[in-house]
């Protein structure tokens, strides 16, 4: 018991028993903010403390600052461990020199565990082992975009953009190639159950997908979901499956909720029996099946493994026992799942309100007029957030937060590398990495004034002729508007494809130098892409390889510019946060405002007709009430405005409560109607402004003749 307390002093109860697990698979149950990241840490630095080698250790992530970050934990933990158990009677000279050693042995522990997303495990499983399945160590990977990028090529080769009948657009086409791979079932399974509205196209669609499939071979490319087939390859050939097998005795896999069949199968190469393996996860949180994620994984991860211990961690250390109560409430409507009762030792706070608005403008200055209010009260602006089903529904409280003056940032838009100054300075990079990327060739190559899609494909056509050798561009004829710029892009690509690939920095300081004018000359407002390419120069610094780079950029691309930098620059500006409920899985906040509780909108109407994806919208709001750590507002504004096709295009219409929140659950909500929210302090002091603002403008006016 003496080691249990020392390893896992800040541990609870079942805390402690998960991460000091002996033996067999382990299927760890974590409702939302019970501790699931500090349990996952103390397992890591118990396994190191017993006495595995952490070149065994395998931690798998959905992202890399989440790999990150537990690894740095897991430092300050085996540092904190030795310096209590190497305490006792020693002189300070020796503590010194202990703890020193100490510290030195727990950086090299976690520098060793191979931790990271799937995806970067994947990338430095083929890099090792690809040849044994013919692969290409040198391979560049595509992110989203220049898959979707690729995939159109090829459509507009094969003419299928210009078919009578409205062929699906690249980013459909990709979601449906993506999810046939990651789900593991054939194009027609996927379209009739996703995608019946393109079942017309299944013959286009398998010659689009072969022949994108054969343009990735050929110029040595793989994209997300390769990298993940050709692992699971690796894993089906003996001698290379033995080998990345042995490598491991301790699999630890976080989110368990959110993967794919593919990993799943993947997981189960790894550990066949199960021995060493846990996993993490909280089936009430799966909500990624739009990406082919299932929630059967965790569901059946006992009947998989057999011998599976189930542990369940429940008591709650973010929210109020009575949002936990209503929170659990609307969970237990869940028809299959792992019970589970979540709790917290906290003092209780006030009750959820459940909000009615008599429609959505009346619920975006409810929203607003809250915040203000709550700022008043001590609680900032970014500690309060709120959420929505869908990207378009914010935008009420968008118009209403501008007209108040009052800053907000929005998740769930594109990332930083999605930009696309950002992904033209990169195809520069791309390309000089890779001469057979047409991709990076064609978005370069059209960059410059006077040459078209056409031209570009000219000029691509006569690189890959000679071997991607930049030199034969300097003999090749291009428009007379493209004269003044081509000598120096030859030069640049000369000199990139000539470089090291070490002094990355110094590669996009002459990439820089070359597209900014260009840039300026396309983008009106060119200063904050600037200042990206200069962080983009800045952040180039910490890879010691181009090749690194682009594939550590395109696993896990940040989010925005200030994700680059060492300091959060914004860290001093105060701000509302307005997040779809997807992206806000994992994060927190003191008070979460609940947008739009209407059937139609939560769920969604397109999910009310299929129970598997009723059951996730479901547990999508049941994320969204998670978030809230003190104060809850769930709002229902009870007319919305519809769009659509025909003769109604544009109308309001009446709504409908959500059926998630029956009448035996909204008895764990206060109700209020949000009219009803001001005092008549609040009214009379609104009302004497707007006299006040009206007086101004008609004495403004006056004065013009007076």
């Amino acid at each position: 018991m003496t080691e249990l307390v020392n390893i896992h002093f800040d541990l609870n109860p079942q805390q402690q028993e998960a991460a000091s697990h002996r033996d067999g698979p382990l299927l760890l149950i974590a409702g939302a903010g019970t501790g699931k990241t500090r349990t996952l840490v103390h397992r890591v630095a118990w396994l190191v403390e017993r006495g595995v080698d952490p070149r065994r250790i395998l931690l798998l992530t959905f992202t890399r600052r989440a790999a990150a970050e537990m690894l740095r934990r897991v430092d300050g933990l085996l540092r904190i461990m030795g310096t209590e158990s190497a305490s006792t009677g020693k002189s300070q000279k020796q503590l010194i020199a202990d703890t020193r050693s100490r510290k030195q042995r727990s950086q090299l522990a976690s520098r060793q565990i191979w931790g990271g997303t799937f995806h970067s495990i994947a990338t430095r499983m083929l890099r090792t082992y690809g040849k044994s399945i013919g692969l290409d160590p040198d391979f560049v990977i595509h992110d989203r975009s220049d898959s979707e990028d690729l995939l159109n090529v090829i459509r507009t080769e094969q003419g299928f953009a210009k078919s009578k009948k409205k062929f699906p657009r690249k980013n459909t086409c990709m979601a449906i190639y993506s999810h046939c791979v990651n789900a593991q079932q054939p194009l027609e399974t996927i379209l009739k159950s996703n995608y019946p509205w393109c079942e017309e196209h299944t013959a286009e669609l398998k010659e689009l997908f072969r022949l994108y499939v054969d343009r990735k071979e050929s110029a040595r490319v793989l994209d997300y979901d390769d990298l993940l087939l050709f692992w699971h390859g690796l894993l089906n050939i003996p001698d290379a499956s033995a080998q990345i097998v042995e490598r491991f005795d301790h699999v630890l896999v976080d989110e368990y909720q959110d993967t794919n069949r593919l990993q799943g199968e993947l997981l189960q190469r790894l550990r066949p029996e199960g021995n060493g393996l846990m996993v993490v996860g909280d089936d009430a949180q799966s909500i990624y099946s739009f990406r082919a994620a299932t929630v059967r994984n965790i569901l059946d991860f006992p009947e998989q493994f057999p011998g599976t211990t189930v542990l369940k961690l429940e008591q709650n250390y973010r929210s109020t026992p009575a949002i936990l109560n209503a929170t659990n409430k609307v969970i237990g409507q869940a028809e299959e799942g792992f019970a589970k009762e979540l709790w917290s030792d906290r003092t209780d706070g006030p009750p959820p309100q459940l909000v009615t608005c008599e429609d959505e403008d009346e619920q975006a200055d409810f929203i607003v007029d809250k915040l203000l209010e709550q700022r008043e009260e001590g609680i900032e602006l970014r500690n309060q957030a709120v959420l929505f089903r869908a990207s378009h529904h914010s935008m009420g409280v968008e118009a209403e937060l501008a007209r108040h003056n009052i800053p907000f940032v929005k998740y769930g838009g594109l990332k930083f590398v999605e930009t696309a100054h950002v992904k033209d300075l990169m195809s520069f990079l791309r390309l000089a990495e890779n001469p057979l990327d047409i991709v990076a060739g064609l978005r370069m190559l059209t960059l410059l004034p006077g040459i078209g899609p056409a031209k570009a494909k000219a000029l691509m056509d006569v690189l890959l002729e000679n071997y991607g050798d930049f030199s034969i561009w300097d003999e090749t004829t291009v428009p007379k508007t493209t004269i003044e710029y081509w000598s120096d892009v030859c030069k640049l690509m000369k000199q990139l494809s000539r470089s090291t690939g070490k002094d990355v920095s110094a590669q996009i300081h002459a990439v820089r130098k070359f597209y900014e004018p260009l840039l300026e000359e396309q983008y009106e407002n060119s200063e904050p892409r600037l200042r990206d390419l200069a962080q983009l120069e800045q952040l180039a610094r910490k890879f010691n390889g181009r090749g690194t780079m682009l594939s550590e950029i395109a696993l896990d691309p940040p989010m925005a510019s200030d994700d680059l930098a060492d300091e959060d620059a914004s860290a001093d500006d105060d701000y509302v946060v307005l997040s779809t409920i997807h992206s806000a899985k994992g994060l927190e906040w003191d008070t979460v405002f609940v947008l739009n509780a209407a059937d139609g909108s939560i769920p969604s109407k397109m999910a009310v007709d299929n129970q598997d994806e009723l059951d996730e919208e479901l547990r999508l709001f049941y994320v969204a009430l998670t978030r809230a750590k003190n104060h809850l507002y769930v709002c229902y504004p009870q007319r919305t405005y519809f769009s659509s096709r025909g003769p109604m295009a544009s109308r309001y219409g009446c709504t409908r409560l959500t059926r998630f929140l029956p009448a035996k659950i909204r008895r764990s909500f206060d109700q209020a109607i949000a009219a009803e929210q001001q005092s008549e302090e609040q009214v009379e002091a609104d009302e004497a402004a707007s006299a006040q603002q009206r007086q101004s403008v008609r004495d403004r006016t006056r004065s013009l003749w007076s």
